[in-house]
């Protein structure tokens, strides 16, 4: 009996929450609430507890379209990598027809959810998908897919800011930019432990072609660019003291994540990619509401 038939096999809800990783919604998820909310403050100075809710449903049902995909592209990668072998596709926890089944309920989840907000989000959010499915093919045609991976993370903020004001906002596009040259680069790093694998198999990205230190460093620029992003957002909203504490520690949270990863030493990469980043999420997100509530935003 082979070892995979030999495990017990967790439901399926269960088995594909795990596929895509649910909990890491943490990561992109409080920059689109930053963006709604300044949005609404901006608006009336009120919260609109419905829309955020359709906000949150917007958020999670494309991340989860989009990792469930991912993982469906790349099961044949995966299986090849000591690091995912384990995955649910690769096991057998998961089926592929199982997986393509949540992955398209999320997504009529998402489009669902954009309908509801107002007729702009419904008309982009076709936009939306788009470098959710390439991506996953970045790595076999660029050597550059976090550039990929960036453009998709951005597009949460200002997606967050079209929710509540159906209109654009160059702002939002600042904040987006910020965060997804701020998820690329720490996918960056995340890369950097798949480096000999990803030469063995033939799966482009920059620690594969240019090196880990070529890759730490940068990463090292893009944390340096997101933090200069966060500084025009913050100028360009008018943020005030809660704010701007905000970025003191992220900046503080993005030395500590590079000082205990260095191109000789990545046994410490999971906390700077799970902890680290997840840390910084909820950080400048709770320093964002405080700001806008002390500046008038009522609950």
């Amino acid at each position: 009996m082979s070892t995979a038939a030999a495990m017990p096999r967790p439901g399926r809800t269960k088995a594909f929450l795990r596929l895509v990783m649910i909990e890491h919604s943490v990561f992109a998820l409080p920059f689109a609430y930053i963006a709604s909310l300044t949005a609404m403050y901006e608006w009336d100075e009120n919260i609109h507890w419905g829309r955020l809710l359709l906000v949150t449903v917007c958020m999670v049902g494309l991340r989860t379209f989009a990792m469930a995909v991912n993982r469906i592209i790349d099961r044949e990668i995966d299986a090849r990598n000591p690091r995912t072998a384990h995955r649910e596709l690769v096991t057998g926890a998961m089926s592929v027809r199982h997986a393509w089944t949540g992955a398209l309920v999320a997504l009529v989840i998402f489009l669902g959810a954009a309908a509801l907000l107002n007729p702009l989000c419904l008309a982009l959010a076709p936009v939306a998908v788009i470098p959710m499915v390439v991506y996953p093919y970045g790595k076999r045609f660029t050597n550059f897919p976090q550039a990929i991976l960036g453009l998709a993370q951005a597009m949460g903020p200002i997606g967050g800011w079209l929710a509540i004001s159906g209109t654009w906002s160059w702002d939002a596009v600042v904040l987006g930019l910020a965060v997804g040259i701020w998820i690329g680069g720490f996918d960056l790093i995340y890369a950097c432990q798949d480096v000999e694998t990803d030469r063995a198999i033939g799966v482009k990205s920059v620690p594969a072609r240019f090196g880990v230190p070529a890759a730490i460093r940068g990463a090292r620029v893009c944390h340096t660019i997101t933090t200069a992003l966060f500084v025009w957002y913050a100028l360009a909203t008018h943020a005030g003291p809660f704010f701007w504490l905000g970025l003191v520690i992220v900046a503080g949270a993005f030395l500590y994540e590079h000082s205990i990863v260095r191109p000789n030493d990545l046994s410490r990469l999971n906390r700077a990619f799970f902890s680290v980043n997840g840390f910084i999420g909820i950080a400048l997100f709770v320093c964002a509401l405080l700001d806008l509530l002390v500046r008038g935003l009522s609950v």
